[in-house]
């Protein structure tokens, strides 16, 4: 598909038993702005909605004993098969045991997906059969939440700004933080000189070419000191994740 050309919207699903916490998305800048414009379509699915009973339960306590509440499979389950089913569409597992999300993940999904099915627990967890709903989990770090929200919300951000017509200048995409494994080169604006603090000068000669050597020089220079993990990790190693048939 060619670069300047319109693809459908990103059909976005999420399955959350608080789904009034993406209301959010509409209004985060380039974000809210790629709703308004159709790049993007957003359904919230509320497992409760999908559970039996007058008090519609969606958890329960955990075979075997233990602390917390489980969720149960079949309000998941239900609402996760509710959902049209897109070509190309990816089923997420927001989880704290999945695979820390990175910038490769986002560029794989934002390219090769057409609907992205996001899945946030609560409690102490999901029932282990969950799990066969998903195409992959993904975490934001090495960290509990009390919720998959802030996850999800973080994926369908990194995803969405990466699709053609949401970032109005898609050049500024190409040298951030993560593209070819290395992270973002410093920035300054005015004014020249702050608090004593100057800009460097070969910002300012306008040689283009002396511009590039320094920022790609400073973009190794910096990966080196803040995340030197990155060098020895090749951006299409970070990818991997189960695949379906």
């Amino acid at each position: 598909m060619g670069e300047g050309k319109q693809r459908a919207p990103l059909r976005l699903d999420v399955v959350s038993l608080l789904p009034q916490a993406f209301h959010v998305l509409y209004s985060l800048g380039v974000i809210g702005r790629a709703f308004q414009a159709g790049l993007a379509q957003l359904y919230t699915h509320n497992p409760r909605d999908f559970a039996p009973g007058p008090y519609h339960k969606v958890d329960d306590s955990p075979y075997g004993g233990g602390a917390g509440m489980v969720l149960k499979p079949e309000p998941i389950f239900a609402a996760v098969e509710s959902i049209p089913v897109y070509q190309q569409r990816r089923v997420l597992l927001m989880c704290p045991q999945g695979k820390p999300f990175c910038q490769a993940d986002a560029q794989r999904l934002a390219s090769h997906h057409d609907q992205l099915i996001l899945i946030c627990g609560h409690y102490e967890g999901y029932d282990e059969r969950i799990r066969c709903l998903a195409d992959e989990e993904l975490c934001v770090g090495d960290v509990v939440l009390t919720g998959g929200e802030i996850p999800a919300m973080a994926v369908i951000n990194a995803v969405l700004r990466l699709r053609h017509g949401t970032v109005g200048q898609s050049e500024s995409l190409q040298q951030e933080s993560f593209c070819h494994g290395l992270l973002e080169y410093p920035h300054y604006t005015r004014p020249r000189v702050f608090r004593g603090m100057g800009v460097p000068e070969v910002l300012c000669s306008g040689d283009h070419g002396a511009i590039a050597r320094w920022r790609q020089a400073q973009r190794e220079h910096r990966t080196r000191q803040r995340r030197p993990e990155l060098l020895q990790c090749p951006p299409e190693t970070m990818t991997t994740a189960k695949e379906h048939p």
